[in-house]
């Protein structure tokens, strides 16, 4: 586009600069020229004169994703999904939006709406980065049921704030072994093992796990009992080997099991048993004579170590039993900033958040952000403009929260105090500030 033409179509402008049709031939000049900025001053104006103009509203969230202001633009597009849900251009929009951030999930039901309202559409962008690819093997007794667990996550440990402790174990399971072959092997210690995450719910162990795959680019499996208890005898025990044989197959992976005590609960109590032989082809998993888990990282994350068997403490099993603690103060200012990132955000004072947070969770954390954004949103509907979250904001919210780890401790207290021989439990006591 010519900038004779643009300049011609502002001098008319100047004449008539309420014609809504006129300004918009100028921002979508402008958007073709690659000239954002002021493509967006121009959908604003618009805006401003009929908040309801649909093309100045999809014009302005292809400037935002284009000048990498994300969040504003999902907020515009969701907003336009409300009234036209079937709108192929604002959904792929949307999608792209996702991907920008790496939300994965949300781009994925986004993709299979496309798909669902066009059964013929195609997009390589979406294919190459949402579709699962795994390795086909002629192995007759892994189906795909197992194989569709494999994923590459899209986060590091950049992206989870404090737990450094946490971090060094898993590095040296997993991380450091990697990179550092022939010293490993010197020294007999394979890559790999078990660990085993307990601790207050909401506290970031699942997000850790994800975290830990996308570290060392490796594949991730995330299972849970609901997918691995089945009704007919002997199909569990098969699920649990299938997921494992597929793991063992596309190594470094990472195998994340959450809410494990259900899975491996105490056998001597039958009432919270998934069953006794669940628990022993879990067990011959682990460590069986026929399972070789070389590459295989298994981290196993429970809010109730204490209802665990015995067994899965075993060295060679879970031989490290890591407590996952609410975040300190440096934790939860980082986790702040990581949750506003890319958000419309002014002047946020992260020490502050954190210091007014007292025993919130990571889960916690994002409950407060979602209240100060919903309130933001409140008052950004009468013009569709995002309007950027103070400090005050979000302070406003955190008296909102109630922390969700009060309860918890109050039940690992007395596990704590009462049931702790080997010292399990020393952790607990001792972020409690408590002497045995």
């Amino acid at each position: 586009m010519s900038d004779d033409f643009i300049k011609d179509l502002l001098e008319a402008l100047s004449f008539s600069p309420d014609n809504i049709p006129l300004r918009l031939r100028i921002a979508k000049s402008y958007f073709d020229k690659g000239d954002f900025i002021n493509s967006e001053k121009h959908y604003l104006e618009i805006i401003s004169l009929n908040n309801n103009n649909v093309n100045a509203k999809y014009g302005l969230a292809n400037c935002y994703y284009k000048l990498n202001k994300i969040p504003p633009a999902e907020i515009i597009l969701e907003e336009l999904l409300k009234y036209d849900i079937s709108n192929i251009s604002y959904l792929e929009l949307l999608c792209y939006c996702h991907l920008e951030e790496n939300n994965l999930e949300d781009a994925k039901d986004v993709f299979q709406t496309l798909i669902s309202i066009d059964g013929s559409y195609k997009n390589k962008d979406f294919d190459d980065k949402l579709r699962l690819n795994t390795i086909d093997r002629n192995d007759d007794f892994i189906d795909d049921d197992a194989k569709q667990f494999l994923k590459k996550p899209k986060i590091n440990f950049a992206h989870v704030g404090g737990m450094d402790e946490v971090k060094n174990q898993i590095s040296l399971k997993i991380i450091k072994p990697l990179e550092h072959k022939e010293l490993y092997k010197a020294y007999g210690k394979r890559i790999g093992g078990g660990i085993l995450l307990y601790g207050p719910p909401g506290c970031g162990k699942t997000h850790l796990a994800r975290a830990t795959a996308g570290e060392i680019n490796a594949n991730f499996i995330s299972i849970g009992i609901n997918d691995i208890l089945d009704m007919w005898i002997g199909s569990s025990e098969q699920n649990l080997h299938e997921v494992f044989e597929v793991a063992r197959q596309n190594t470094p992976c990472v195998i994340f099991i959450d809410e494990i005590d259900a899975l491996g609960a105490n056998r001597n109590d039958i009432n919270k048993s998934a069953g006794r032989n669940v628990i022993n082809q879990f067990l011959a998993e682990l460590d069986g004579i026929d399972s070789d888990n070389e590459g295989i990282l298994i981290l196993g994350a429970t809010n109730t170590p204490w209802h665990l068997d015995p067994a899965f403490r075993r060295p060679g099993r879970f031989d490290r039993i890591i407590f996952v603690s609410p975040p300190d103060l440096k934790a939860k200012s980082a986790i702040y900033e990581i949750m506003l990132k890319n958000k419309p955000i002014e002047q946020i004072d992260y020490d502050t958040l954190a210091k007014n947070s007292k025993e919130f969770s990571g889960a916690d954390i994002q409950a407060v952000i979602d209240i100060a954004i919903e309130e933001k949103l409140m008052k950004s509907f009468s013009d569709g403009i995002p309007k950027p979250l103070l400090t005050k904001d979000i302070l406003k919210a955190i008296k909102q929260v109630k922390p969700s780890t009060k309860e918890w401790f109050v039940t690992s207290k007395n596990y704590a105090l009462y049931a702790n021989d080997s010292g399990l439990y020393d952790e607990i006591l001792s972020y409690l500030k408590i002497k045995k």
